[in-house]
């Protein structure tokens, strides 16, 4: 499966908006506590402008099937960044897009000078919790910071190294 990755765009905060909304819903996370109510979800292109942060869409054939982004996170690890809104249709799954994803976003966060990745899922997730272990996230036994996002049972860190 050929697919690309490239930048939000302003125009596809519709689409984006979907896909989260319907991903949450087949995870039963379509409730408060989730991304479900996050105010940014109507305007992700306008959000992830904002200096230190990054939201990457995925497309196959011309069509938007995912995205996810980083942006900074405050906790007690000094120059934290989260990977945040990391949602695929059922049928991106498993093709190796959310590995580029990722690896595409820490390294932007190396770039943008954040020292760890911080991330928040769902233990029945268990794909993207596969693609986190598998990307050396280590997983923690309690959340770092507040991201408003009480309902995740699963929290990781990642330490970045910077590129030599």
């Amino acid at each position: 499966m050929s697919f690309e990755i490239r930048g939000i765009r302003t125009s596809d905060n519709s689409a984006i908006k979907h896909i989260i909304k319907q991903v949450l819903i087949e995870f039963g996370a379509n409730k408060p506590g989730f991304a479900w109510d996050d105010p940014e979800l109507d305007s992700m292109a306008e959000t992830y402008s904002k200096e230190a942060a990054v939201y990457l869409i995925a497309e196959v054939d011309n069509k938007i099937v995912g995205g996810a982004g980083i942006g900074p996170f405050d906790c007690e690890y000094p120059a934290t960044c989260e990977l945040q809104k990391m949602y695929f249709l059922p049928t991106a799954r498993g093709k190796g897009i959310g590995k580029v994803m990722i690896d595409t976003l820490l390294n932007k966060a190396t770039e943008l000078g954040y020292k760890y990745c911080y991330l928040e899922t769902l233990e029945h997730m268990t794909n993207a919790v596969s693609l986190y272990e598998s990307s050396g996230f280590t997983k923690l036994n309690k959340p770092l910071g507040d991201s408003g996002h009480s309902g995740c049972n699963n929290w990781y860190l990642r330490k970045l190294e910077a590129k030599t």
